[in-house]
């Protein structure tokens, strides 16, 4: 069975309110500038948005050897979605940090770095733009009376970033925070997203 690009949209920060997942030298990190999201990253045993289901044993193996490549420091992921399997050092804009299992879900921390598309999505989480958390794979899928299953040939590859995720209000926002935060925003910067982005490109380039 030929494998397929798979993509899936998660709540980060559950009901809009993230956990306090950070250690204290994260903490003190944020306090210096840097900028941490925690929370949830994938879930098993549970349809999604797009009518998917990750058996357990499947997504326990992947997030097993994910682990490697976090400890390795190369779990990058990139803002936005692209349409292969590849991920473009251009467009990255974070790195997994950590990544364990609560029942079935699997938790996670994301740092925020300091490159041009992770200035963008600073920026944009500093306007109350909401942003998904979506993770990225390779796998085979089966249809059942339960829905599509993801086979046992699944590989996770990352977790990006993206703007409009599939799965309602499935948002991420920065520890500490919620949607409250930002809702008096909301209105305002969902008409001026684009211009918001542009502004950000030209500071970047001007720096």
């Amino acid at each position: 069975m030929p494998k397929q690009l798979l993509t899936e949209f998660y709540e980060l920060c559950k009901d809009g309110v993230c956990q306090d997942l950070l250690t204290e030298r994260e903490k003190r990190e944020v306090q210096n500038g840097a900028l941490y999201l925690s929370g949830r990253m994938q879930t098993c045993e549970m349809k999604n948005g797009n009518g998917r289901i990750y058996p357990c044993d499947v997504l326990r193996k992947e997030i097993q050897n994910y682990q490697t490549v976090i400890k390795d420091n190369r779990a990058l992921g990139e803002l936005d979605h692209p349409d292969d399997s590849v991920i473009n050092l251009r467009n990255v804009s974070h790195v997994v940090t950590d990544m364990w299992w609560e029942g079935k879900d699997v938790m996670g921390k994301i740092k925020i770095l300091d490159t041009p598309s992770g200035k963008i999505l600073k920026g944009l989480i500093h306007s109350g733009i909401k942003l998904g958390i979506s993770s990225r794979g390779l796998g085979s899928v089966k249809e059942s009376a339960q829905g599509t299953i993801v086979q046992e040939d699944f590989e996770l590859i990352c977790f990006d970033i993206v703007s409009e995720p599939s799965t309602p209000n499935a948002y991420i926002y920065p520890d500490g925070q919620s949607e409250k935060t930002f809702k008096v925003y909301e209105n305002k910067i969902n008409q001026k997203s684009d211009l918001i982005i542009n502004d950000l490109f030209n500071k970047i380039l001007r720096d």
